[in-house]
């Protein structure tokens, strides 16, 4: 024998039916979730709220400098950091290890970038030219950090204003990077990496790596903008692509061969 249900069950019941029913029916407009891949964040324009950071010249150091250049025109161009050669009285590139081919020295006026002109050269690398930029996507820096073959992989964070204090102050707007990675038992400073070029995983010259903050982790490069109007007018016809996408597993093979091409080639001054 059964026993009736109560009347407040049988009400509850019909009532719960009725809700779901109605709540079902009803049009659903929610907008998807804002993407938290810091990769898909565009970079904004320069801004003069950008963080500033501030880099001392020290006029007193007479010794010899060392950089990095990467090679834009198979004729002889090549690009380093203006600091690299400034006040340098004959900068060269080092060929092998008992020869360097001496360099003539154009400075841009208003970024820390130099042209190096020689008696021909390799062929130069491919350039991106003034292209939309992702917070956190990947570049790579391959050079001559303390003087030695190396490289490092690093992240886009975003743009700040280095505000350079020395015999020659000046204010350049720059992109600021994050350390992702270098090269095994690469330890301390990255001096010597200045005028490296900063790759794209398609292996295009997005700038040149100028300086670093070691205690923060992060290393900075010039301006899309500043970039292509000081090498534009200077770059090859002839740039060879990579063949390869650069990622982080490869990176070290592919600095290697840019190395050994002298598509990067280390920079020194022979006197001051």
């Amino acid at each position: 024998m059964r026993l009736p249900l109560p009347d407040w069950l049988i009400y509850c019941s019909v009532i719960g039916v009725i809700l779901v029913a109605s709540l079902s029916r009803g049009e659903k407009a929610n907008a998807p979730a804002e993407p938290m891949d810091d990769s898909e964040a565009l970079l904004g324009p320069i801004s003069p709220f950008d963080p500033t950071v501030v880099v001392d010249a020290n006029d007193d150091d007479a010794r010899p400098q060392m950089g990095t250049a990467f090679s834009i025109a198979d004729d002889g161009r090549w690009i380093t950091a203006r600091h690299v050669v400034e006040g340098c009285r004959q900068p060269a590139l080092i060929i092998d290890r008992n020869k360097a081919l001496a360099a003539d020295v154009r400075l841009a006026a208003k970024t820390d970038v130099a042209l190096l002109l020689t008696d021909g050269g390799p062929a130069p690398l491919p350039l991106a030219g003034d292209e939309p930029l992702y917070k956190g996507q990947r570049a790579f820096h391959p050079g001559f950090p303390q003087g030695k073959p190396g490289e490092v992989a690093t992240r886009l964070i975003g743009r700040e204003t280095l505000r350079v204090r020395g015999r020659n102050p000046y204010d350049e707007p720059v992109l600021a990077w994050a350390e992702a990675g270098r090269t095994k038992g690469l330890t301390g400073t990255l001096s010597g990496l200045s005028g490296a070029p900063v790759v794209d995983r398609r292996g295009r010259v997005l700038g040149v790596t100028i300086a670093e903050a070691p205690r923060r982790g992060r290393i900075y490069t010039t301006a899309p903008q500043a970039f292509v109007a000081a090498v534009g007018p200077e770059r090859g016809d002839n740039a060879k692509a990579l063949g390869q996408v650069v990622t982080t597993r490869n990176y070290g093979a592919v600095s290697d061969q840019l190395r050994r091409d002298l598509r990067v080639a280390q920079v020194v001054c022979l006197g001051v």
